[in-house]
C-alpha cells in the first residue's frame, strides 16, 4: 500500500514542502507562454521564423520556471518521466491539466490581440494536403521522441556540465522538431500546445494525432533512454591507471624504509 501511494504521490496534495501548487502554476504560465509567443509567429509564414520562435519560447519557459516544475511545458514530457517513475501519477495528470488551460489562455490571449484577418494564421495545426493521419501520427510520434531523448539527456543528473545549457538545447531540438514538421502536420509535437489552438479556433480534424502520437513518443524515449541507452555513468578509475599508482605507492614507502634503516 506504501508502495502504491509513492506511485500516485498523493502525499503531494497535502504537503506544502512538495511545492505542488507552485508548480502547477508554473506548467500553466510555461504554456500560456508558449502558445503565445509561438503560435504568435505562424503570420510569418517562415518555417525557420516560426521554429526559432517555438524553440526560444521553450527555452525561456523553461529558464523561468524549471526550478519550480521541471520546466515540461508539455504532456509528452510529462508521461515520459511518469512511465519510468519520475513524477507521481497525480502530479503528472495535474501537470497536464493545467498545461492544457495554460495553452488555451496562450492561445486565447493570442487571439484576442489580434486583427480577425490573422486568425486563420493563429497556429491550428493540421495535416498538410496528401498527408494520411498514419503519416501524421508517425511524424508526431518522431517529434516528441526526439524532443524527450534530448531532454532525458541534457538533464541527466550524471551529466551536471549540460545543466546551464539544458534549456537551449532542448529549445533548439524544438526547433529541429518544426523545421520537418511544420510542411507536414503543423508540428504539434505538444499535446497541450495543440489543444489549445484548437479549442480557441474550434478546430479538430484529426486531432488524435497530436495526442496519441506525442505521447506514445514521449513514452518510449523514457524507456529506452533510461533501460537500453542507459543514464550517464560517473567515468570509471581504468586497472592500469590503478595498478601504476598502486606500484608507485609501494616504492615510496619502500624508499622511505630504506632511509629509516640506514640514516645518512
Amino acid at each position: 500500500m506504501a508502495n502504491l501511494k509513492e506511485v500516485l504521490g498523493a502525499g503531494e496534495l497535502t504537503d506544502k514542502k512538495a511545492g505542488l501548487y507552485r508548480a502547477l502554476i508554473a506548467e500553466f504560465l510555461g504554456t500560456l507562454l508558449l502558445n503565445l509567443f509561438g503560435c504568435g509567429s505562424v503570420v510569418t509564414g517562415n518555417v525557420v521564423a516560426i521554429s526559432l520562435a517555438f524553440g526560444l519560447a521553450v527555452a525561456a519557459a523553461i529558464q523561468g520556471i524549471g526550478h519550480v516544475s521541471g520546466g515540461h511545458v508539455n504532456p509528452a514530457v510529462t508521461f515520459g518521466l511518469m512511465v519510468i517513475g519520475k513524477v507521481p501519477i497525480i502530479r503528472g495528470l495535474l501537470y497536464v491539466i493545467f498545461q492544457c488551460v495554460g495553452a488555451i489562455a496562450g492561445s486565447g490571449i493570442l487571439r484576442a490581440l489580434s486583427p480577425e484577418r490573422m486568425e486563420h494564421v493563429l497556429g491550428v495545426v493540421s495535416l498538410s494536403p496528401g498527408v494520411t493521419p498514419i503519416q501524421g501520427f508517425g511524424i508526431e510520434f518522431f517529434l516528441a521522441f526526439t524532443l524527450v531523448l534530448v531532454v532525458f539527456g541534457a538533464c541527466d543528473s550524471a551529466k551536471p556540465d549540460s545543466k546551464g545549457v539544458a534549456p537551449l538545447i532542448i529549445g533548439l531540438s524544438v526547433s529541429l522538431g518544426h523545421i520537418i514538421g511544420v510542411p507536414r502536420t503543423g508540428a504539434g509535437m505538444n499535446p497541450a500546445r495543440s489543444f489549445g489552438s484548437a479549442v480557441v479556433m474550434g478546430l479538430f480534424d484529426n486531432h488524435w494525432v497530436y495526442w496519441i502520437g506525442p505521447i506514445l513518443g514521449g513514452m518510449s524515449a523514457g524507456l529506452i533512454y533510461t533501460s537500453v541507452i542507459g543514464p550517464a555513468k560517473e567515468p570509471e578509475m581504468s586497472s592500469r591507471v590503478y595498478t601504476a599508482a598502486a606500484t608507485d605507492e609501494k616504492e615510496l614507502q619502500s624508499l622511505r624504509a630504506k632511509r629509516k634503516d640506514n640514516p645518512a
